[in-house]
């Protein structure tokens, strides 16, 4: 299986709103989102998958996410560029941002290279309330830096999924949930390529799919590449059911963490709109 390199076409800039409403639109960036359910503890998890019928297709795809996820407990940081394409609403939308990620305390740093390109978002869950701090490019610059609601209307204007869902790790805890609750339906077929590329990237692939819609499944397929190399999840693809009958799923969601670099030493500066380098 070889999967083309992903390709991002420019957002059309003509359509853009008033200065703050531009602005208030740069916190569109949920990555791999979904509502974020708790991990159980890797024991219960491990429990948790035993408790699945052994002959159920998931059980192996089930205890190679785990494995990931472990491999995902050893990195504390990381740096990459985040590819995103997204239906959100009736448009599908695309973007690539440049990526610093930091686990514990948790922090975003986010610059946009297209569309937009310029913007800058940081976000700190422990500092300003929780909101977001976004510096917008262009005329919208003009307003200067907005702290943002993530969760709020203006700043899920251009994401299907809130910037507090991003990382590795949360891909992962969802993944894990989601195929968990589906080990009780025997309508599931699992397909597995241990030889996929993405570029000259080699990955394992884990495709999931489902033949009809039922209220346990979110998705029709979803596709999880993980790194051949570190066992790192680095890009997961979410197929809705097609809309007629005798039609193709329709792609829906595709996050993928491009050039991604582990435990680089990012520090609290990398995360301060005091930072030299950024423009806040």
């Amino acid at each position: 299986m070889t999967v083309r390199r992903f390709q991002t076409p420019v957002v059309d800039l003509r359509r853009r709103k008033f200065l703050w409403q531009s602005a208030a639109a740069a916190a569109g960036l949920g990555l791999v989102g979904w509502l974020v359910l708790p991990l159980k503890a890797e024991p219960q998890l491990a429990a948790r998958i035993e408790e699945a019928p052994p002959e159920h297709p998931l059980v192996p795809a089930l205890k190679m996410v785990a494995e990931s996820l472990a491999a995902v407990e050893q990195v504390q940081d990381y740096t990459a560029t985040l590819v995103k394409q997204e239906l959100v609403g009736k448009k599908f939308l695309s973007a690539r941002m440049e990526l610093k990620y930091r686990e514990s305390p948790k922090a975003v740093y986010l610059k946009f290279l297209e569309p937009h390109a310029g913007r800058e978002v940081l976000y700190r869950p422990d500092q300003n309330n929780g909101n977001l701090l976004v510096h917008d490019v262009g005329l919208a610059s003009l307003v200067g830096t907005v702290s943002l609601d993530p969760h709020g209307k203006l700043a899920l204007e251009e994401s299907r999924h809130p910037v507090t869902a991003i990382g590795l790790k949360r891909m992962l805890e969802i993944i894990l949930e989601q195929w968990l609750k589906e080990t009780k339906l025997t309508d599931v077929a699992v397909n597995y390529y241990p030889n996929a590329k993405i570029g000259t990237l080699p990955c394992k692939v884990i495709e999931v799919s489902h033949s009809k819609p039922q209220p346990e499944v979110t998705y029709q397929m979803t596709r999880l590449y993980i790194d051949a190399s570190t066992n790192l999840p680095v890009r997961v693809q979410n197929y809705a059911f097609p809309t007629r009958r005798g039609g193709k799923p329709e792609l829906v969601e595709d996050y993928y963490y491009m050039n991604l670099r582990t435990n680089v030493g990012l520090t609290d500066l990398d995360f301060d709109v005091k930072n030299p380098n950024y423009k806040f």
